[in-house]
């Protein structure tokens, strides 16, 4: 009979120590899970801020598209130049000069149209970012809690 007691009561320590290492297992995945949600929470508050900048540059050039396409829309005469368009066709001179001034307009176009794909390129990339860390914040988190 006392085998028997003592068997129990071994029995009983150790899973009483058991007792103690899931408890312990458990805090450690609760800071875990804490400390993740923090980065995670830091990462898409970046993003945002990231997302904001983003929205406010392309509504800029959004704003200097729709500028330029104005600044191309006939005027009262028809001729579908602005008086500062005027004013710089009167000053040259030459078909030379005419050439000259054409291709600066037509690099500085190129040039506008590059940095708009590009913001466009970057915004499609800070999206997928941000839907990436989402899908891993849950991943994570639904680990945690199973």
């Amino acid at each position: 009979m006392t085998q028997n007691v003592t068997q129990w009561l071994d029995e009983i320590k150790a899973l009483k120590q058991q007792l103690v290492e899931m408890r312990q297992e458990r805090e450690e995945a609760y800071a875990s899970a804490i400390n993740w949600q923090q980065r995670y929470e830091t990462e898409a508050q970046q993003r945002r801020v990231e997302a904001k900048l983003t929205q406010q540059t392309s509504e800029l050039l959004q704003q200097d598209i729709q500028q330029l396409k104005g600044r191309m829309q006939p005027d009262e005469s028809g001729t579908g130049r602005t008086p500062e368009i005027q004013a710089a066709v009167g000053e040259l001179k030459t078909e030379a000069e005419l050439r000259s001034r054409l291709m600066q307009a037509l690099v500085e176009c190129d040039r506008l149209n590059q940095a708009l794909q590009t913001e466009q390129a970057n915004h499609i990339q800070t999206r997928k970012s941000l839907t990436n860390a989402l899908g891993d914040a849950i991943g994570t988190l639904s680990k945690g809690k199973e």
